[in-house]
This record gives C-alpha cells, structure tokens and sequence, in this order.
C-alpha cells in the first residue's frame, strides 16, 4: 500500500462544490455530522439501555469521544510519517480528517439495545427459520432455500454484525436523490472498514477476519474501494487508529459511566487495577491524580467517586494512546504490506490496563438485574417487530406504495419510505441475488435503523402495550 493511493479523494458519483473552502475528507465529516444514521445515535444504547441520567454516555456521545481520540492519533501517526519522509506534506491534513470521520461514523450500524440487539437479530433469523434434522441425518435449512442454496447469503443475516450493516448504511441506505449512500470518498469508505472479510469466511484466528466486515448486498462496492485504494483485502492503515480509539474509549468510559450510576464505587476501581501491579495501570492511576491535584501539592479531600473516575478516563486514554502509537511506528512496514493482522492494543504495553477495565465491566457493571432485564426486553421487542415486518416485506410491491388492504399489506405500508425505496431500486439493480434476500435485508435495515425509544414505543402501540 501507499499513501498517495490510499488518500482518494474520489467518491463513487462525482460531487462537484465550486470555491468550497473545505478538503474533499473534511467534506465526509460534514456529511456525516449532518445524517440520519448520526443523529439517531443520541437515541441508541452505548451500554446502560434507556438511562435517564444525561450524564451516561449513548451511542452519540460515545462516537463522538472515539471521533476525538481518533483524530488525535491520526495527528500524531502523521507527525512520525511526515518525519520519517512517508508522507508528504499535506496529507497528514487528510488522514486526520479520515480517522475522525470514521470514529464517527464507527458504530452507525449498531441496531438498538447495543450488542444485545444484534444478538437479538441473530437469534430471530436462528429461531425464525430453524435447521431441521430430518430423519435420514440430513439437515434441512430453510432459510437457504428460500436464499437459493447460497450459504453466504444465510451468514449474513445469521452472523449480522453492526459494522457491516454501517458499509451497508454510508453505502447504500442514506439517501437523498439517489443510491449511493453518504457517497463519501474512497478513502474514507476504505477506512471505515473494521473487519476484511464476508460473512461466511470468517477466521477466529485472524483479527481483522473474525467478524464480518460487508454484506453480499455490498462486495461489489468493497471491491471497487479495494481497487481504488489498492489496499487489496488488507486493513487500510487508518483503520488500526480508529480501532484503538474506540477500545481506548470505551473501556474506560464504561467504567465511568458505572460509577457516575453508582454500580461501582472509585475505590471498587482503583482496588482491583492495583492489584494487577502493572506499569501502564500505575501510569493511568499517577496521571489521574496530577488531574486531580490541578497543580497543588496533593490530591483535594472529598471529591465525588465521579470526579475521580472521570481524570483516570483522561489519563488512561492518554497512556493507551501513546502506548498504541508506539506500535504503529514498529509495526508500521507489516502494516503498509498487509500482514500484520492484530491490534496495535494487544501488542502493547497498555494492554493489562485494557483488559483489566473490560473484566471490571463485564463482571461488575454489564450483568446489573436492571441491565439485564431491558436486555431481555429489548430482544423481545426487536423479535417480535421482526416478525411483524417481516410477514409485511413478503407482500410488498417490487415497484409503487404498498397496499394496505390485508394483514401483511398494512404491515408493509408501515416501513420506512426510505428502506422501500432503497429496496425497489436494488432489487432491480442486483438481480443475481434473490428477491427474498432483498426483502430480508429490508426489515433487517428497518429495525436495526431503529432508536431505543422508538422501536419500545412501536411496540408498545401494535402489541397492545
């Protein structure tokens, strides 16, 4: 890979702005600031479902934190290549703008209720159509034969992951007087792809390959970008600080966000970090109370269990992030050539601190009763809708509005005007992928466009409360 390639500026459908003062990546933040997908983030669980309190984080405000630590890493990387003569100078401009836009736009395809959402996508395509074992051994699947025998067409609805519904979304779903998504650049479609690989070959053993990274419905976009920015099927570079950015944030603000809902206490926090005797946790902790002694002698009595939560966020980011650019600068040649294949966080000497904070919130903040129950009911809302819409996408027109005089009709007449359209146009347009995997992919992107509040109140409305 190289960076003159890697940094198009093109987009797939020509978009011309005369005596904009604005670089063509700069113009992909914009555009992403100002969509649907985006805004509807403020209204999607980052982990505490429905919180009340202003103050815990959503989809939206953790974006836009990973945005932020994702700039700040494209800035320092760029510094090192612009030293080390890998870049030119300029394109720092624009691999900062990329990182940040794509910590944006990172989690735009997250349905609602979080991971458990996708979970509960799954389990419904798992449920809905069941293997049966048939008494001579064989397996019947239902869902590959209404998909045409093609077993990658089943992966991507039983192995739905949110970051191939995001391509799915700046590619395809967000629409204005045409299809082509956002239409961003092709450097920051390339970045913006987390994982290489399609839903049925998938390699647990391989990071970059573990989960899906694109749909069928979207491999010949990936394709095009891949040509375009000659990154083949490696990670674009960006990708790697942007993935960073998001583990460095949110593996600390989990924690802050459990202790600002007074699941877990600082001395809960500190007390378990402690006593893995690590250097990078020592280094968060020591830099958190520089924060908090503001340039005194010692760290003021009494301060809120949140006050303390909230430097060590600062400070451990810090640490993750110089830890992780230091791996980049190492790791930097099997990067550009496309073998390296982990995370910069696991070779790093911040990767105790990571973990550790991920155990605490897995074993002590994730599993609350009050979490687990909106997570049970949230599973049974987006299944429940699923099958409504469903049985409404079956009957739905290949071209014109639907006709709500039956059941399935006036289910039908209540998707999205957007997703229909956006289905009578690819139905027409991909004819080598069956008309039943259009109609899939239709409620599919429907319920998981969905916010929190919208999809509860939906259901509450056509299931009687």
């Amino acid at each position: 890979m190289e960076w003159k390639k890697l940094l198009n500026k093109e987009r797939r459908r020509l978009s011309e702005n005369p005596g904009d003062h604005r670089a063509e990546f700069e113009r992909d933040w914009d555009r992403a600031i100002f969509s649907t997908p985006v805004k509807r983030l403020q209204d999607k669980t980052q982990v505490f479902p429905l919180d009340p309190n202003d103050a815990v984080r959503t989809r939206l405000t953790h974006s836009l934190e990973v945005s932020s630590v994702a700039r700040g890493l494209g800035i320092a990387a760029s510094q090192w290549l612009l030293a080390t003569n890998q870049i030119d100078s300029g394109m720092g401009r624009s691999i900062e703008a990329i990182a940040a836009t794509c910590g944006l736009v990172h989690d735009i395809g997250n349905p609602p209720f979080g991971h458990s959402g996708e979970d509960a996508i799954r389990h419904w395509f798992m449920t809905r159509f069941p293997e049966i074992k048939q008494p001579d051994g064989a397996i019947h699947d239902p869902l590959l034969e209404i998909l045409g025998g093609n077993k990658q067409l089943v992966s991507d609805f039983r192995q739905f992951e949110g970051n191939a519904q995001a391509f799915r979304l700046l590619t395809k779903l967000q629409i204005l007087a045409d299809f082509y998504g956002l239409n961003l650049t092709y450097g920051t479609l390339s970045a913006s792809c987390k994982y290489i690989t399609a839903s049925n070959a998938l390699n647990e053993k391989d990071h970059t390959c573990c989960k899906p990274g694109f749909f069928a419905s979207e491999a010949d976009v990936v394709n095009d970008v891949r040509e375009k920015t000659g990154t083949g099927v490696a990670r674009n570079p960006i990708t790697f600080l942007v993935e960073v950015a998001d583990d460095a944030v949110y593996s600390v603000a989990d924690i802050e966000d459990a202790v600002r809902k007074r699941i877990l206490t600082w001395s809960d926090v500190s007390n378990y970090l402690e006593e893995a005797k690590d250097p990078a946790i020592n280094a968060a902790i020591e830099g958190a109370e520089r924060i908090l002694k503001a340039g005194g002698e010692s760290v003021p009595a009494g301060l809120p269990c949140d006050v303390y939560a909230s430097a060590f966020r600062t400070a451990s980011i810090r640490v993750v992030v110089q830890a992780s650019v230091e791996v980049f600068k190492k790791n930097y040649d099997a990067i550009m050539s496309g073998t390296y294949r982990k995370e910069l966080i696991d070779d790093s000497t911040a990767h105790v601190l990571v973990e550790q904070l991920k155990t605490i919130a897995r074993t002590r903040a994730y599993a609350t009763p009050p979490n687990l129950k909106l997570e049970l009911m949230g599973r049974k809302v987006i299944c429940d809708l699923m099958d409504l819409f469903w049985e409404g996408s079956q009957e739905l027109p290949l071209d014109g509005a639907p006709k709500p005089k039956k059941f399935p009709g006036k289910a039908g007449a209540l998707l999205s005007e957007n997703y229909r359209r956006v289905f009578q146009h690819w139905v027409q347009e991909q004819k080598h992928l069956p008309e039943m995997y259009h109609r899939l992919l239709l409620v599919t992107d429907y319920v998981s466009g969905m916010t929190d509040t919208f999809a509860t109140e939906l259901h509450r409305d056509l299931m009687n409360g």
